[in-house]
């Protein structure tokens, strides 16, 4: 019943956005509409949004078996139920950011176009140059560099790494003031609104979701951003990418070589924005535009 009403939804709108977020944001798709697009913008484009729970998240079944790959089919299964057509748009902050790097390499064919908002860099892809990553993960706090170091060479001590007492686990999911810009603690009350939710987006277990995204995002991969090729050679959609140059947890200097190595990619640079930024007065509606119209378009 719930996917045939979705089905007459979307066969009212012209586009499809499907958003892959994470812990960082910790709603659903009531609260992130009021959060992050006005209506009046959802309607003019005759988008409709569908916002989902990955793997242990939410109401989502965990998946102890998750890989890099698996998510991305997850996402284009997902589609086929909800019959969202043969394209659709995919928008993904910071860890689900990552995750769509995830859907470019394993079913670019379904994408019509893909927005990326301080996606998660992972500090051992092996096309960052060794002095540029290095630099970048030493200027994390100590308790963090020592939690991705556990995750990528030890991930099943992860969970017990972060539930231990003797040093402080990963600064993110406890909003550590250390690990935000000044905007960003400028911006936490609106996320703090919506702490009753906390329970239900963690209900599986933080086992089977933050500490298994770190396990998935800081392992090894079989692929990196910079071996991606061009999905939309035609220019019939845009691949963008959204960071904010303050940002303390996802370092700048890692997206702009992504950027530089792959030129397909439409880069946006926030001056004065931290990781926060989608929850900014009007960007979310700017980011959504840019990606259904185009810059060039918008008024």
């Amino acid at each position: 019943m719930v996917y045939q009403e979705i089905k007459q939804n979307i066969r009212l709108c012209s586009s499809t956005v499907m958003i892959l977020t994470d812990t960082m944001l910790l709603l659903q798709l009531a609260s992130l509409r009021k959060l992050l697009f006005l209506q009046e913008v959802i309607e003019n484009l005759g988008v409709y949004i569908v916002s989902i729970d990955r793997p242990g998240y939410g109401e989502s079944d965990p998946n102890p078996k998750r890989t890099v790959k698996s998510l991305a089919f997850d996402v284009q299964e997902l589609a086929d139920q909800l019959g969202l057509g043969s394209k659709f748009y995919v928008i993904g902050f910071s860890m689900g950011g990552q995750a769509v790097w995830t859907l470019l390499k394993y079913i670019p064919h379904r994408l019509a176009g893909a927005a990326l908002l301080a996606p998660v860099t992972n500090y051992w892809w092996s096309n960052f140059p060794a002095n540029l990553s290095k630099e970048a993960f030493n200027q994390q706090l100590p308790q963090d560099i020592w939690n991705l170091r556990v995750a990528h060479y030890l991930p099943w001590l992860t969970y017990s790494w972060n539930t231990q007492k003797f040093f402080p686990a990963c600064s993110a999911a406890a909003y550590n003031p250390g690990a935000l810009s000044s905007q960003d603690l400028e911006l936490m009350p609106k996320y703090r609104a919506n702490r009753d939710l906390y329970a239900q987006v963690r209900q599986q277990g933080l086992h089977e979701s933050l500490y298994r995204d770190l396990m998935i995002g800081f392992g090894t991969w079989e692929f990196d951003p910079m071996d991606l090729k061009n999905p939309f050679p035609n220019k019939e959609g845009s691949v963008q990418l959204w960071q904010g140059d303050e940002d303390k947890l996802v370092p700048v200097t890692l997206q702009r070589y992504i950027a530089q190595r792959q030129p397909w990619i439409q880069y946006h640079e926030i001056a004065g924005a931290g990781h926060m930024f989608p929850v900014l007065d009007g960007m979310a509606d700017k980011i959504v535009k840019a990606l259904l119209i185009g810059e060039k378009n918008m008024t």
